[in-house]
């Protein structure tokens, strides 16, 4: 067996988790690998790999030197259905471990999913939920064809033939600092109140009267990539499923007025019915590119920055959603964050990188 133990490789390198996995395991003194499809990595000090997930022989080719003992994925590529996401999103991992596999390097590898285990798919999303809350790990799978559960099985399936240990680590909505995401709540919010600043609007929450009223949990990307590092490295966490998420809970009628504090806009809550993001902001390119303009900022696309229908999917949810962490703690992980802080630890990244004002 050809083992380098202090070599890990991060596949979705750009991705809000993506690269929190790239700092933790340069902390952990790792020789780091990111792959992404472009080659770029927006961490200092890490190796940047360029490979198609979809296609093998690219992947043998980026992947034949690089040998890592530890392997953190955060990929995921949506597709119209949910048959397609299940076709493409196994055909990513399962290709990477086929590669990887054989070299016989890799000791661990760490998948992230997140709470559409226990929410059902987009195109099911909260119809047939059957978990109490918080939501345990010992939850039975939904009926409902899932990606995340097809993701799964692929890990094991690998896990098996290649004589790896796994974990899986399902998130909640992440807080974190990344460009050109799918699911940037954080960034997308940053984006709606500056452009209520600037239009002199009131900062409407735009979700339900379940969300604005109802606790509910997040997830802070670096206290993610602590946990995937701890479990990759910890005996007692391998071959295991973990819930991830900061610790505390809140209601947003309780985190808006904070939110909205930090650009200095007036909040406004749930008023009879949701009124989402997308529909409001038909407007937003036109007025995002005047906003940086006017403060220098070094992204005038509002499209690389906010995601307004996923952040109403998160937002406009009938449903109580918080997870439980009691799994993860009686194992040994004992990390925590304060929502608060760690929301205003990212807004200020967001401004220090002058991506909003």
């Amino acid at each position: 067996m050809t083992t380098n133990t202090t070599r890990a490789l991060i596949v979705g390198a750009t991705g809000i988790s993506g690269q929190a996995l790239c700092r933790a395991a340069l902390d952990a003194g790792w020789t780091t690998y990111g792959l992404s499809r472009s080659g770029s990595v927006p961490v200092d000090g890490v190796i940047p790999v360029a490979a198609d997930l979809l296609d093998p022989a690219s992947l043998t080719d980026a992947l034949q030197e690089v040998r890592p003992a530890f392997v953190f994925f955060t990929a995921w590529m949506k597709k119209d259905s949910e048959q397609e996401n299940i076709e493409v999103n196994s055909a990513t991992l399962r290709n990477v471990l086929d590669v990887l596999g054989p070299l016989e390097s890799v000791q661990h590898v760490a998948l992230m999913t997140g709470l559409k285990h226990y929410l059902g798919p987009f195109d099911a999303y909260g119809e047939a939920v059957m978990a109490e809350t918080p939501f345990h790990e010992t939850e039975d799978r939904l009926d409902t064809p899932n990606f995340y559960y097809a993701q799964e099985d692929e890990l094991f399936a690998g896990a098996e033939k290649f004589g790896f240990g796994w974990s899986v680590h399902r998130a909640h909505t992440i807080s974190g600092f990344a460009v050109g995401n799918a699911m940037n709540m954080m960034l997308t919010l940053s984006v709606y109140a500056s452009i209520c600043k600037e239009l002199g609007q009131k900062f409407v929450f735009p979700g339900s009267e379940t969300q604005w009223n109802g606790l509910t949990d997040l997830t802070d990307a670096d206290l993610l990539a602590e946990q995937m590092v701890w479990a990759a490295t910890d005996d007692k966490a391998h071959n295991e499923a973990f819930n991830i998420a900061n610790g505390d809970v809140f209601r947003w009628r309780w985190l808006w007025p904070q939110f909205a504090a930090h650009f200095g806009v007036e909040p406004e809550g749930y008023d009879s019915e949701p009124r989402p993001l997308e529909p409001r902001m038909s407007d937003a390119a036109a007025a995002w590119k005047r906003i940086a303009e006017k403060h220098d900022l070094v992204e005038s696309d509002v499209s690389r920055l906010a995601s307004w229908w996923h952040t109403d999917g998160d937002l406009g949810r009938d449903m109580e959603c918080l997870t439980d962490m009691n799994k993860s703690k009686k194992a040994g992980f004992l990390g925590f964050r304060s929502t608060p802080d760690a929301i205003a630890s990212v807004i200020q990244r967001y401004r220090d990188a002058r991506l909003i004002p």
